[in-house]
């Protein structure tokens, strides 16, 4: 499957929004509103397309990819890109998401080699988390809101994929 990097336009922020998953994963679901729109369409979110322009996913980067909360627990203070992503909820839990996530982390890591790569995980999410691990990850924050658990993960720039 060949992946490309695409802007993210109105008709693909709406086709997101509208995308469903089964529970656990159900705490990723959201609404199509325009609040919802405009953060989809801030510049900081990018659409993964297969070939034919087949939307699979999505990632985004800077404080878009940060939960608002773990500012105020000083958890984003090292200097780090933080990277978000979601996958077609038809595509998840197939086996792809280390081809995903590895094509998303190259396209990160060439624009910005100097930083290590930050994001946060559901901490209900193992799936996502073993992934995580896999491609070099390694915990080293945790926070708590009033609707789930978090874990901060830093990638290991020396790091490969973990068989």
């Amino acid at each position: 499957m060949k992946l490309h990097v695409a802007e993210m336009t109105e008709k693909k922020a709406a086709e997101i929004l509208s995308w469903r998953y089964e529970k656990p994963y159900d705490f990723y679901n959201n609404e199509d509103t325009a609040e919802g729109r405009a953060e989809l369409l801030n510049g900081f979110y990018h659409t993964v397309d297969h070939d034919d322009n087949e939307l699979i996913g999505f990632f985004c980067t800077g404080t878009s990819a940060q939960v608002p909360i773990g500012r105020e627990y000083g958890l984003y203070e090292h200097r780090c890109i933080d990277m978000g992503l979601g996958m077609h909820p038809t595509l998840t839990g197939k086996g792809g998401g280390i081809s995903f996530c590895t094509y998303i982390l190259k396209e990160i890591e060439a624009q910005h080699p100097e930083l290590p790569v930050r994001l946060t995980v559901a901490a209900f999410n193992k799936r996502a988390i073993h992934l995580y691990e896999k491609l070099g990850f390694m915990k080293v924050g945790e926070f708590s809101t009033s609707t789930a658990d978090f874990d901060i993960m830093i990638r290991n720039r020396d790091g490969m994929p973990k068989s």
